[in-house]
């Protein structure tokens, strides 16, 4: 299934997002990532093996500047309340929409002094079988 995949991608479309998306987890540098969080269920599950599910992603940006992460964030966050349309390039899934679960919120200050700030979101897709 590519829809994180397709969601960074509609992410790093914002035209001014000062900095790329990227998946994974934080780099020991100024960064902004997306990943998968625990806690996904399916709603329901029909016979041929395609399921509703609500799946749970979040957006963890790290800088020294904590306007850029503010302004960052909130983009993200204003563009994905907007968001109507997401097509999977596989074809694994179709999106029903996005529910901003925790606005941004500051969530630690390391040593090095970056500031870390987090923003949480709710998916709601119907995955597809694509086992023949």
């Amino acid at each position: 299934m590519d829809f994180i995949e397709r969601l960074n991608d509609s992410v790093n479309s914002i035209q001014s997002l000062p900095i790329k998306c990227i998946l994974g987890y934080l780099k020991p540098e100024e960064c902004l990532v997306l990943y998968p969080l625990p806690g996904g269920q399916v709603e329901r599950e029909y016979f041929d093996g395609t399921k509703d599910q609500l799946l749970n992603y979040e957006f963890v940006m790290k800088s020294k500047d904590q306007e850029k992460i503010h302004e960052t964030l909130w983009q993200i966050q204003s563009h994905l309340e907007g968001l109507s349309l997401l097509k999977s390039n596989d074809g694994s899934f179709d999106f029903e929409g996005i529910k901003i679960t925790n606005k941004p919120y500051i969530n630690d200050k390391d040593e090095q002094g970056y500031y870390i700030f987090i923003l949480d979101i709710q998916a709601s897709i119907t995955t597809f079988n694509m086992k023949g």
